[in-house]
C-alpha cells in the first residue's frame, strides 16, 4: 500500500498506485489506507457479470459502501452510481454486478 502522510497526520494515496489484490476472478481490491485501530479504506473493482464467491459477512464492524461507477447489487437490489450503503456489523450480502462497478469501501472498525 502506497500511502503518504504529512506532519499534520493527513494521509493520502492514489488509486492507480495502490497494489491490486484479485479476490476472485474479475474482482479486485485496492487498499488505500489502514488505521491503527484496524479501520481501512479500499477501492473494489468488479468486472461485468461477476459475483462474490460465498457470503460477505461484516465482522467485526460495519461496512460503508459508496458506488463510484456502474451498478452494484447486494443480492437483494441494485444500487446505481452515487448510492451510499451502510451495512451494520453482523449483516451479510453477496456482492455482484451485471454492468461492472467500482466501489469505495470503508471499514471503521476493521
Amino acid at each position: 500500500m502506497t500511502t503518504e502522510e504529512n506532519a499534520l497526520g493527513y494521509a493520502w494515496s492514489a488509486v492507480q498506485d495502490a497494489p491490486v489484490c484479485e479476490l476472485f476472478p474479475g474482482i479486485r481490491l485496492r487498499p488505500l489506507w489502514k488505521g491503527d485501530n484496524g479501520a481501512g479504506a479500499y477501492v473494489l473493482e468488479m468486472d461485468a457479470n461477476t459475483c462474490w464467491q460465498g457470503i460477505d459477512v461484516h465482522d467485526p464492524g460495519p461496512e460503508e459502501v459508496f458506488v463510484v461507477s456502474g451498478t452494484f447489487n447486494d443480492g437483494d437490489r441494485d444500487y446505481p452510481a452515487g448510492s451510499f450503503i451502510h451495512a451494520p456489523a453482523g449483516s451479510s450480502h453477496v456482492p455482484q454486478t451485471t454492468t461492472g462497478c467500482t466501489l469505495f469501501l470503508f471499514y471503521p472498525e476493521g
